[in-house]
């Protein structure tokens, strides 16, 4: 079982930048893809980012050019480094470990216009 942990998230005016950090406990994430969703207020949850275990990303089209995710299996935490946010980026952001149930509890991030 893995237990994860968000921080990072809080409220910013458009144009500003936010990082999330997803800390792993009760196993190593190094081999797993990891993925960033957002779900809006109304609205279905959505893959945001996704990095595998050798370090390849993949991105959502309203986000590419301005998110990216990382990753440091030595301090088993992946990150979502935000830039460029605007109003419609306000959501709250889980990440996951891929094809799995393992989810952490969520950070709201919050764009102001």
């Amino acid at each position: 079982q893995v237990q994860l942990v968000e921080s990072g998230g809080g409220l910013v005016q458009a144009g500003g930048s936010l990082r999330l950090s997803c800390a792993a406990s009760g196993s190593s994430l190094s081999m797993y893809a990891m993925r960033w969703y957002r779900q809006a207020p109304g609205k279905q949850r959505e893959v945001v980012a996704t990095i595998n275990s050798g370090g390849s990303t993949n991105y959502a089209d309203s986000v590419k050019g301005r998110f990216t995710i990382s990753r440091d299996n030595a301090k088993n935490t992946v990150y979502l480094q935000m830039s460029s946010l605007k109003p419609e980026d306000t959501a709250v952001y889980y990440c996951n470990v891929a094809y799995t149930n393992w989810w952490g509890q969520g950070a709201q991030v919050t764009v102001s216009s």
